[in-house]
């Protein structure tokens, strides 16, 4: 009988009274879940209590799905899940948040590659516990603008905002290209002193961006030149 080498393996495991186990995947690399966590970034801070589009992430190890405080924006089925994010669940929702938890607001595919989500997994419990220090959040502090970015008047004439800001300027926005928006984040800027910032494109496009929203209707004035 030919014994092959698999065989061979096999034989000498039995006689040396241990089992044959296959390899596994080690643990994750921070390093390389770094740089993983850029994309998350689009949506997601790790500052504390710092929520975007999703909620921060700081802290979410251990943490119930759908409990993040100041968060009020998680679906019905995330907080009726029930769940609590360690290695399993996090690996499970950045696999395919859809089939982990029908139903909820999650705009993302997953990730199919496992030893990404792997390194993903374990920058994510690092930073959790304090091991590394995430990056700051990307978005400006609006209390820290120059004059050039601090709105005084904002008047409505047409198809048309003319926006005047602190270094005396003026500059005219077509309606559909200028935005309004609300910063109630700590970052955000202060009551009654809103800030405009560019949005991209050709340099066209602009939000200006208030404390409160109760603050816009008050603030823009119906008046042509």
């Amino acid at each position: 009988m030919v014994v092959t080498s698999l065989s061979r393996i096999a034989l000498l495991a039995i006689a040396g009274g241990f089992s044959f186990i296959a390899p596994s995947h080690g643990a994750g690399d921070v390093e390389r879940g770094a740089q993983a966590a850029r994309t998350c970034m689009a949506c997601h801070s790790f500052a504390p209590g710092r929520h975007l589009t999703g909620p921060s992430l700081a802290g979410v190890w251990g943490r119930r799905a759908g409990s993040a405080a100041g968060f009020g924006r998680y679906s019905d089925a995330l907080k009726r899940s029930e769940l609590a994010w360690n290695e399993k669940t996090l690996d499970a929702w950045l696999r395919n948040p859809a089939a982990l938890i029908p139903g909820n607001a999650m705009l993302f595919d997953g990730i199919p590659d496992a030893g990404t989500r792997n390194d993903l997994v374990a920058y994510l419990q690092a930073v959790s516990g304090g091991r590394v220090v995430p990056p700051a959040p990307g978005l400006p502090n609006l209390k820290r603008v120059d004059a050039s970015s601090q709105v005084s008047a904002i008047r409505y004439c047409g198809d048309a905002y003319r926006v005047l800001t602190g270094d005396g300027k003026t500059r005219i926005w077509w309606e559909f290209n200028l935005r309004f928006k609300t910063d109630g984040s700590p970052e955000g800027p202060p009551a009654g002193k809103p800030v405009i910032v560019g949005t991209g494109m050709q340099g066209d496009r602009a939000a200006v961006v208030f404390a409160r929203p109760e603050e816009i209707s008050t603030f823009i004035r119906r008046e042509c030149p």
